[in-house]
């Protein structure tokens, strides 16, 4: 069974194998939300870094300094993990743009 609107792949390239303007678009859009995703996975981390370092810094009990830790390490993650996400995402992008065939995986 077909969808309606759906293409094969070998239509999302024009004539000479370009990508069409709607193929165009389509990339752009996913990057401007992979840039947004970046932002959030940065404002969360820091986020999670002020709080633990506030943590250590106001309260001096033994749990209060653990759960400092804990939140500047998930922070540092958090920060880690968005980053490598974006680069990934935009190799992935920037070989789908440029055409390079498993860009698109």
């Amino acid at each position: 069974m077909v969808r309606m609107g759906a293409r094969e792949p070998s239509d999302r390239q024009g004539p000479q194998g370009e990508l069409t303007l709607r193929d165009k678009l389509a990339i752009d859009r996913t990057a401007l939300a992979n840039e947004r995703t970046l932002l959030a996975y940065t404002r969360t981390g820091l986020a999670l870094l002020i709080v633990g370092g506030s943590l250590m810094r106001f309260f001096d009990s033994l749990l209060a300094r653990l759960t400092g830790w804990l939140l500047i390490l998930v922070g540092l993650l958090t920060l880690s993990v968005g980053s490598l996400r974006f680069l990934s995402k935009r190799r992935r992008l920037s070989a789908l743009e440029r055409g390079v065939p498993g860009g698109d995986e």
